[in-house]
């Protein structure tokens, strides 16, 4: 469980030159000697969009996290922010969305967590938590290693959370768990979760699995937002290759 450590850096890769001139370049803290978040796997990234990079939780070499960070790329720079809420865990899933940032999920080392959306605000540096019935009916049944996308729905801010790890492999992160293929939208506004039951007739469609990359397709002309789900590993421990396009209907 030794993690990579490269001292706070991040790795780029710039899309706006020709395909054959691509390649990755690391980014470094402008500051070497200023604080950086330790090295970690099973940790959680996003972005507001703009100009800061969000990292939260993980696992360290040993334990696990519940820190929150932010990386400025126009000055280079980490800033720590006020820890998430609740045990340390990794495989946490996070999105930002109208200037904030929703945490759900995760693993602390002894049970998959759920049953409450944690929300931080930027501006006061202070985190809340909206609660919910994470019993499959009242809200997504808790789960780790899954996703947490940020999209709008009939003009809605949504979030959505979809697959994952129900229940821990006894081999550890060697092995793989029940895995769920279930998809869940989350309405900001009311605070609510609606289960989305996605061609539950059709044999074709995604199986379970958790350790998927996925994100939303942002849509055009007042459509709806879409959401790829990448690879990912199956119950039977097994990596996955296939992508799917998830689309809402209006």
């Amino acid at each position: 469980m030794t993690a990579i450590e490269e001292n706070g850096s991040l790795w780029t890769f710039d899309l706006s030159t020709s395909s054959s001139a691509r390649t990755w370049e690391l980014l470094s803290p402008a500051d070497p000697t200023a604080p950086y978040p330790e090295g970690r796997s099973y940790h959680a990234l996003t972005s507001n969009g703009t100009n800061t990079i969000y990292l939260h939780g993980g696992c360290p070499a040993k334990g696990r996290l519940s820190d929150l960070w932010a990386f400025d790329i126009s000055t280079r720079s980490w800033t720590e922010l006020a820890p998430a809420p609740g045990s340390g865990r990794g495989g946490s899933s996070i999105a930002f969305f109208g200037n904030r940032l929703y945490r759900a999920n995760g693993f602390d080392g002894k049970t998959e967590q759920g049953g409450t959306v944690d929300i931080y605000e930027p501006g006061s540096n202070t985190w809340t938590s909206t609660s919910y019935s994470p019993d499959g009916k009242g809200g997504p049944e808790p789960r780790s290693v899954g996703c947490l996308l940020a999209i709008e729905l009939a003009g809605r801010p949504s979030l959505v959370t979809a697959f994952g790890e129900h229940d821990p492999s006894p081999l550890g992160h060697q092995g793989a768990g029940r895995m769920l293929d279930d998809i869940w939208v989350f309405d900001i506004q009311t605070l609510k979760w609606t289960k989305i039951d996605a061609d539950r007739a059709s044999s074709v469609r995604p199986a379970a699995r958790g350790w998927f990359g996925a994100d939303a397709l942002q849509a055009k002309g007042g459509s709806n937002d879409s959401v790829v789900i990448v690879g990912g590993l199956g119950e039977d421990n097994q990596r996955l290759s296939d992508v799917w396009l998830l689309e809402f209907s209006e």
